[in-house]
């Protein structure tokens, strides 16, 4: 039944808003600086902070590797709380020349349950940061879990309330066909619900969901 359920969801979501092109990048690093950088802020400063580093010619490991930190704060000052994600940056730099030689193409024959267990131990890479490198920047068939998905599961009755990120995660990986396309679609098409109607206070009028069962009694987290 539960697999039913979130297909249904997907097809629902799928047929209101249609393909969402996620995630909006020239490269994979840039998918991964854009990981690290959305944390606590909105995509349309990360596009700046990006487009900074662009202009300078930082966009690439080897740069970043060597680059002095409070320069790197700068040009990404833009995404907010520059200083922290600018040593969070560096982090992900030197365990990437550290371990694999500073090439994300030395990544590929590393078993995915290995590579994210080494992205985890990465400071200032989370659980949602990590999953976002695997499946949009290495395309490893990995679902990635945020508020919004935990908004829309929980209130369609698909998963309890104090259900953690790794029980959501399952959820979706252990019910849906480990295909990187559905996944990559999939978590993007909820975070366009959770934005226009799944927010802190539910807006269900609308919603493309509305048809299914579902719960208000948890209207507002």
């Amino acid at each position: 039944m539960t697999r039913e359920i979130l297909t249904r969801i997907y097809e629902l979501l799928y047929d209101a808003f249609g393909p969402q092109n996620w995630w909006p990048s020239e490269t994979s690093f840039e998918v991964i600086v854009g990981a690290i950088l959305t944390q606590n802020t909105n995509w349309a400063n990360v596009e700046k902070a990006i487009a900074n580093l662009k202009s300078a010619d930082c966009l690439n490991p080897q740069v970043l590797r060597h680059i002095d930190p409070a320069r790197l704060a700068e040009f990404i000052r833009p995404a907010g709380y520059y200083n922290l994600k600018s040593r969070r940056l560096k982090n992900f730099v030197d365990w990437l020349f550290d371990d694999y030689e500073g090439d994300l193409d030395n990544l590929q024959s590393v078993d995915t349950n290995r590579l994210r267990t080494e992205l985890l131990s990465i400071k200032g890479v989370g659980r949602e940061t990590a999953d976002s490198i695997l499946l949009y920047a290495l395309d490893r068939p990995v679902f990635v879990v945020d508020a919004y998905t935990a908004r829309v599961t929980i209130r369609h009755g698909l998963i309890e309330r104090d259900a953690g990120y790794e029980q959501l995660r399952e959820l979706f990986e252990s019910n849906l066909p480990q295909e990187i396309q559905l996944f990559n679609e999939y978590h993007a098409l909820l975070v366009r619900a959770g934005k226009q109607f799944c927010k802190r206070r539910a807006r269900c009028p609308g919603c493309p969901l509305e048809e299914l069962p579902h719960s208000l009694e948890i209207e507002e987290f």
